[in-house]
C-alpha cells in the first residue's frame, strides 16, 4: 500500500511536468520577459491604484475584517475579492465593471508584470467603477497584510505549476496556501481555480477533497460549459483556447473556519 500511494504520487507530479512542457505557461513568459523600462516611474505614475505593502508591513491587518478594510481601501462597505497573479491584468480590468458592487484587488509578485496590468486599469479608468487596487508582493505575505475575513472570493488564473516534485508546495492549491485562503476568505467563501494543466488541476482537486473543501462546480473544458457564461478570459487564456487547449475550471467553497478545533 505504502509503494501504490508513492507511485501514485510521484506518477501524479509526473503529470504535472508533463502539462507543464507542452503548455505555454504563463509563468514561463513571465520568467523570459524583458525587464521594462522606467518600470520605476511608470508604477509611480499609477500610485492612486497601488497598495504599497511591504513584506515587513502589517497592511490592514490590525482591521476587522471586509468591512473596515473596504472602507480603508475604497471609502465605502463593499465585498472585497482577491486575485492573485493578476500578470497583465486583462482579467482584473475585465473584473471591475463586472463586479461593479464588489472591491477588486489584484496581487502581482513581479513590478515588471504588474506595471503593464496598473497601466491598462489607469487607461480603462473613465470605462468602470473605482473599484480596483493592485498590491506588488507575493502572495505568502497576505496574512500579514491583511485580517481575517476579508475577501469573499479569490481567484487564481493560470499559476505556475511548479512541476518539480519538491516544489510541490510552492503550488497555489497546496495544503498550505489552501489554510492562507481559509483565513483570508469569510464563511462560505469562494475560490476560482483556473489552469491549463491537467496535471495540476487533477492534483488540486485531490488536495480540495482532502481539506474538506466543497466543489460546487467543475469542468474540463471551460469554453464548452456552463461556466463559459461570463467567464473573462486572460491574455494567456485567450492564446491557449485559440490553439484547441482546453480549459480546466473549478469554484470550491470554504465552508467553515478550521480553528484547531474543528467547530
Amino acid at each position: 500500500m505504502i509503494y501504490c500511494i508513492g507511485f501514485a504520487r510521484r506518477f501524479a507530479d509526473a503529470r504535472i511536468y508533463l502539462s507543464y512542457i507542452i503548455s505555454d505557461s504563463e509563468t514561463d513568459f513571465k520568467m523570459r520577459m524583458r525587464k521594462k523600462k522606467h518600470s520605476g516611474e511608470r508604477i509611480a505614475a499609477c500610485s492612486a491604484l497601488l497598495l504599497r505593502l511591504s513584506p515587513d508591513d502589517t497592511g490592514y491587518s490590525a482591521l476587522d475584517g471586509a468591512r473596515e478594510v473596504s472602507r480603508a481601501v475604497f471609502g465605502r462597505e463593499i465585498p472585497l475579492e482577491l486575485e492573485i497573479g493578476c500578470g497583465k491584468g486583462d482579467f482584473a480590468v475585465g473584473l471591475s465593471p463586472a463586479r461593479a458592487d464588489s472591491g477588486i484587488i489584484a496581487l502581482e509578485r513581479v513590478a515588471d508584470v504588474a506595471v503593464t496590468a496598473l497601466e491598462k486599469a489607469v487607461a480603462s479608468a473613465d470605462a468602470r467603477p473605482d473599484n480596483l487596487r493592485f498590491v506588488i508582493g507575493n502572495a505568502q505575505n497576505l496574512p500579514v497584510w491583511f485580517p481575517e475575513n476579508t475577501f469573499s472570493r479569490i481567484y487564481i488564473n493560470f499559476c505556475d505549476p511548479w512541476p518539480k516534485k519538491g516544489y510541490a508546495k510552492r503550488r497555489l492549491t497546496a495544503p498550505g496556501f489552501l489554510a492562507l485562503y481559509r483565513r483570508l476568505l469569510v464563511p462560505g467563501g469562494e475560490l476560482r481555480f483556473k489552469t491549463d494543466n491537467e496535471g495540476l488541476f487533477d492534483w488540486s482537486l485531490e488536495q480540495f477533497a482532502a481539506e474538506g473543501l466543497r466543489v460546487t462546480a467543475m469542468t474540463r473544458d471551460l469554453h464548452s460549459s456552463a461556466l463559459a457564461e461570463g467567464n473573462i478570459m486572460t491574455e494567456y487564456e485567450r492564446n491557449f483556447t485559440s490553439k484547441g487547449m482546453p480549459i480546466y475550471s473549478a469554484h470550491v467553497v470554504f465552508d467553515k473556519k478550521d480553528d484547531g478545533n474543528n467547530e
